[in-house]
């Protein structure tokens, strides 16, 4: 089995677009641990929408779109990393909540599921101007926490200069680079091909 955690340097950034892109061209199934917020539709109805792969029920399904731990308070809660164990399928595709340093409750974060899941983290940020302190502190925080990073994908208008600061400031690769796409479609996710880069990376998982 393989599997990849795609965490972000923010809330809102399209962690779940790339979730959906990479389980389309990787045919992965999909699992998000921890959902916050439910009005609307959850990322897994969303994700299943746009990709039609298989998706895995989240371990904690929390009614308001906050913080976990915070939305955990709020519901009467209480989320507990042996809790959370890992669906069985051949490729995975695992989305968290916010950035890796959410909480999940007053004692861990995203970072700690990460290293419980023995999980790979695949970061995606912006390509806009910010990104390259959010991005390297991010990667930070991973490496700190001996979590291995995959790579960085970039989501937004192509920025080279970023990109290059992110590589070398980072020492990870950007393994691609995402449009916002004007209208967000299945079809639109199968057109943007995956990176060799990048399935070369998902293959030495």
């Amino acid at each position: 089995m393989k599997h990849l955690f795609v965490t972000g340097t923010d809330t809102g950034i399209g962690k779940t677009i790339t979730s959906a892109w990479l389980c389309k061209h990787w045919q992965a199934d999909y699992w998000k641990p921890v959902q916050s917020g439910l009005e609307g539709g959850s990322d897994s109805e969303w994700i299943a929408r746009l990709s039609g792969c298989a998706v895995h029920p989240e371990t904690y399904r929390l009614s308001q779109p906050l913080s976990p731990h915070q939305a955990a308070d709020i519901d009467g809660v209480k989320i507990q990393l042996s809790d959370f164990v890992l669906p069985q399928a051949e490729r995975l595709v695992v989305e968290g909540a916010g950035g890796c340093l959410v909480p999940l409750n007053w004692r861990e974060t995203m970072l700690d599921l990460m290293k419980d899941l023995s999980s790979c983290a695949l970061l995606v940020a912006r390509s806009g101007l910010g990104t390259i302190n959010h991005t390297t502190l991010s990667l930070r925080a991973l490496k700190a926490a001996g979590v291995p990073v995959l790579g960085v994908v970039m989501v937004g208008e192509t920025n080279p200069a970023n990109r290059e600061a992110i590589e070398h400031f980072g020492e990870v690769p950007v393994l691609a680079e995402l449009p916002v796409f004007s209208e967000l479609s299945s079809q639109a996710l199968a057109s943007f091909s995956i990176p060799e880069r990048l399935v070369r990376a998902l293959d030495s998982l």
